[in-house]
This record gives structure tokens, C-alpha cells and sequence, in this order.
């Protein structure tokens, strides 16, 4: 398997590397270290137009909300796009 983890976010091939199971659990972890950390309890999440991108937005979102943390979904948007939206939010993460 590759890396998951890249500059730009988590990187894998739809359905294969990342499934909408792994995408799940991955917002569900990371709502969990935001909750621990007692930051603020808001994430942004952003996508690539690809096809894969609905399934995986909605898997991410759910995970995150399951741990009582509100998700922000800015649909498709550049990398840069979701950090500026994390910072003028407030958001914990993006």
C-alpha cells in the first residue's frame, strides 16, 4: 500500500487504497484527537471533482459528526481554499 498522507491531504486510489470505510474511520480518528485536544469543534472538508469525491466527502463528514464534531464541507475546492477556510472559520482542522 502506499502513503496515505500527503501535502495536499490523504491521496489513494478510490475504492482500492481508500474506501469509504477507511474514510470513515479516518474522520471519526481525527474528530477524536480534536475532542481530546479540546480545540474547537469544527472541521472543514474539501474535494476534487472526481466522481469518488461524493462518496468519500459523505463518509469523512459522518465519521467526523459521529464524535459529536460539526463538519464543514466546502464541496470542490483547492488545497489552499480549505486551509484559508480553516483559519477564518476557526476551525480545529481541514
Amino acid at each position: 500500500m502506499r502513503r496515505l498522507f500527503g501535502t495536499d491531504g490523504v491521496r489513494g486510489l478510490a475504492n482500492v487504497e481508500l474506501s469509504p470505510l477507511l474514510a470513515l474511520q479516518l474522520g471519526a480518528t481525527a474528530a477524536h484527537v480534536i475532542i481530546e485536544r479540546k480545540q474547537n469543534t469544527k472541521m472543514v472538508i474539501g474535494r476534487d471533482p472526481r466522481i469518488s469525491g461524493d462518496i468519500l466527502e459523505s463518509a469523512l463528514a459522518a465519521g467526523i459528526c459521529s464524535q459529536g464534531v460539526d463538519a464543514v464541507l466546502a464541496g470542490v475546492i483547492p488545497t489552499p481554499g480549505v486551509a484559508y477556510l480553516t483559519m477564518t472559520t476557526g476551525a480545529a482542522a481541514g
